[in-house]
């Protein structure tokens, strides 16, 4: 089937202008520094400014046809002031001195603050020197794909769905490539930059046969690589998407009940993420949702459980040279033998719940606070193979592959599987669609009785209280002794 992209005066031509000559760099210090003494002399325990510069492409493909483009540039500034462990906080498009300065001002009369008020000198004593991670990443942008080379490749994946698969109705493959620098500055002394790149790819299709049907999806993901898309595997990806698609069109609809169920790795890993991950960040802390919040060096999972949060593994979605505070990351082990050792903090969190900062202040952009996030956070990898996982399992569900689901605020959630099978007698039987997993994290944690050795990590998207942020979930294969399954 031939393929077809939007002609050249179809497709949207962005208009940079000056937009990437004006870097941010050592020459802002002097404004950062008149910024920081200005809320420093109001009163204010710390200022901080976050200064951001955004270009982000999307693309859609539908069957043999690119369908949408989406550019998008940005920039802006967010200003927050913390005074006796409140915040105030603004953001602004507008970077002039004049913007900026009126901006913090209203940051300041949040919490009662004002400038003209005050005379007695400020606390602040300069920035450090610039740390500077976005040294080597200066032509990053320019090495991506362009808009033709991205559309190729996004056609050639749909061109191998509509080879591969069966009794297709529906073909989709999309593209987002997010590129971001930032500007750190606090009265703390914190002066810091850094680019970020993320791109991600993903394929779906909807396979219908009669009565039967089956829709299944595929995302990719990396961070700093700007050749990823050019060694994406469209073939590979589309080959598992359209298996996966052909498998669950005829399967039947899974009982509900309880049952052991073995999750596979990969995305596998959101369950944890989700129901509690969450928990253990310090803004749950904060509005008291969390039931771990005063269970540090307690059991609250099975001594097989060991959990990480960790912004370094490289290529990886959420990883990060330094966080939207302008820390580095670190390795964070949140659950070590199933103890609960630390929380994921940022800094609110530090000065609010007592627990040091992690790296792990994010947000979505300058029109957000920064807030305690997750970033590669996954279930290590045990001692057993995935084999021994199901060999011990006489009657039960393997997951293959999750999908979509909910997560209360304190750790009850409910999560779809997209590919899912029977496990009889310790062996793999007929493929069965319709499950639901349902529980409660303080309830399952426990129950997650054997690890694999077989960790793999997956890029996602998550939603929280500063937006939706980059990140990776991951696990080996896990046992979950008992658990709620929904079905029919």
């Amino acid at each position: 089937m031939a393929s077809s992209l939007l002609c050249a005066e179809e497709r949207p031509q962005p208009n940079r202008g000056d937009f990437l000559t004006n870097a941010f760099s050592n020459q802002w210090r002097g404004l950062m520094e008149s910024l920081l003494h200005r809320g420093s002399a109001a009163g204010a325990d710390l200022v901080e400014v976050f200064l951001e510069r955004t270009d982000h492409i999307g693309l859609l493909a539908e069957q043999d046809r690119i369908t949408s483009v989406n550019p998008s540039f940005a920039r802006g500034a967010g200003l927050r002031v913390f005074r006796d462990g409140r915040d105030g906080f603004v953001s602004t498009n507008d970077l002039s001195e004049v913007g900026l300065q009126r901006a913090l001002d209203q940051a300041l009369a949040m919490l009662g603050l004002e400038v003209q008020q005050l005379s007695s000198p400020a606390a602040f004593e300069g920035l450090k020197q610039l740390t500077d991670h976005g040294l080597t990443k200066d032509d990053w942008l320019e090495r991506c794909p362009s808009l033709d080379q991205a559309s190729q490749c996004l056609l050639q994946g749909t061109a191998h769905l509509d080879r591969l698969g069966q009794h297709l109705q529906v073909r989709r493959g999309s593209y987002a490539r997010d590129w971001q620098e930032v500007l750190v500055a606090a009265s703390d002394g914190t002066f810091a930059r850094d680019i970020r790149l993320h791109q991600s790819t993903g394929l779906s299709v909807l396979a219908a046969d009669g009565d039967h049907r089956s829709s299944i999806g595929r995302r990719y993901g990396s961070s700093d690589r700007p050749d990823d898309l050019r060694d994406w595997d469209s073939e590979a990806s589309a080959a598992e998407v359209c298996n996966s698609a052909g498998t669950m069109l005829r399967a039947d609809y899974v009982d509900a009940g309880q049952m052991p169920a073995v999750l596979a790795n990969r995305f596998g890993g959101v369950i944890f993420h989700e129901a509690c991950g969450h928990l253990l960040e310090t803004t749950q802390i904060e509005r008291g949702t969390t039931p771990f919040a005063d269970r540090v060096g307690e059991l609250i999972a099975h001594p097989a459980v060991t959990a990480i949060d960790e912004g370094l593994s490289g290529g990886s979605f959420g990883s990060l040279s330094m966080d939207d505070e302008g820390m580095e990351p670190e390795r964070t082990v949140l659950i070590k033998d199933g103890v609960l050792q630390r929380f994921i903090s940022d800094r609110a969190g530090e000065l609010r719940t007592g627990h040091k900062r992690t790296g792990s202040g994010r947000r979505q952009s300058h029109a957000f606070a920064a807030a305690s996030r997750m970033r590669n956070t996954f279930i290590d990898a045990g001692s057993h193979t995935p084999e021994q996982l199901i060999e011990s399992v006489d009657q039960g569900l393997y997951c293959k592959a999750m999908g979509g689901g909910s997560v209360g605020p304190t750790g009850q959630f409910n999560f779809s599987v997209e590919e899912g099978y029977l496990i009889e007698n310790g062996k793999l039987t007929k493929p069965v669609k319709g499950a639901t997993l349902i529980g409660d994290a303080k309830e399952v944690m426990p129950r997650i009785s054997m690890c694999a050795n077989d960790l793999e990590l997956a890029a996602g998207f998550c939603g929280s209280v500063s937006g939706s942020v980059f990140v990776t979930v991951g696990q080996p294969h896990i046992k979950v002794d008992s658990i709620t399954v929904g079905g029919r």
